[in-house]
């Protein structure tokens, strides 16, 4: 991994750099918080060790800085304020993990590789459109050419999965496993109804030749803009 540690302190920022260095890891220092800041926020870090006592700006407000800014790169946060309070604010601002001072160095070690084998965060998609479909997620409202559609909520659903799948053909068991949670056949014509709902809704009030959403014989159906 690429790990920045911002430490101020020349002997624990030599004794960090080596062992991680020993250990494959390409490491980079900044002795000051404004030095962190800087290097932190282009976001080529796989992982940051702070310390969160630091001259010119603490690590506390480097880590609220950098949250502030979506910059979501692991944190491990170092100190020697070892009191509970401390570590849940160090972690409520954003840290990922806390370690307190003095520490052995293979714990800091198990720590970090812990933390880089975390997936990565993904961005949170809040809408999403297909031509001129739109959802929004947030208001959990849904618009076609800026009319407002008034779907039940397992329509929502429905829409919501096809539109994450968009361009691609679900199949009726999908749709079931995914939407209905039913992992076995019913024998009914639960997904062929709400289809046909659904079509009505965004495709049949809108005019012919503006369809988005195709059954695709044989195999499922299919939300794509029109060709």
């Amino acid at each position: 991994m690429r790990i920045l540690v911002i430490e101020d302190d020349n002997e624990t920022a030599a004794y960090i750099l080596r062992g991680l260095s020993e250990h494959g890891h390409a490491v980079e220092r900044a002795p000051t918080g404004r030095d962190g800041l800087f290097l932190a926020t282009d976001g080529s870090y796989d992982l940051i060790v702070l310390d969160r006592m630091l001259p010119g700006m603490d690590g506390m407000t480097l880590l609220k800085t950098l949250r502030a800014a979506d910059v979501r790169t692991p944190v491990l946060m170092l100190t020697a304020l070892g009191e509970v309070d401390q570590r849940v604010e160090g972690l409520e601002a954003g840290a990922d993990d806390y370690l307190g001072k003095p520490f052995v160095f293979t714990e800091l070690l198990a720590r970090v590789q812990a933390l880089g084998r975390r997936p990565p965060l993904q961005e949170q998609v809040a809408l999403l459109q297909v031509a001129d479909l739109e959802m929004d997620l947030l208001k959990r409202e849904v618009r076609r050419a800026g009319k407002l559609i008034e779907l039940q909520p397992r329509e929502f659903r429905l829409l919501e999965y096809l539109l994450r799948h968009a361009g691609e053909v679900v199949t009726r068991t999908m749709l079931l496993e995914q939407v209905w949670d039913f992992h076995f056949d019913p024998q009914t014509s639960v997904v062929e109804t709400h289809i046909s709902r659904l079509r009505a809704k965004i495709d049949r009030a809108h005019g012919a030749g503006r369809e988005l959403l195709y059954t695709v014989r044989g195999a499922g159906y299919c939300l794509r803009a029109p060709a």
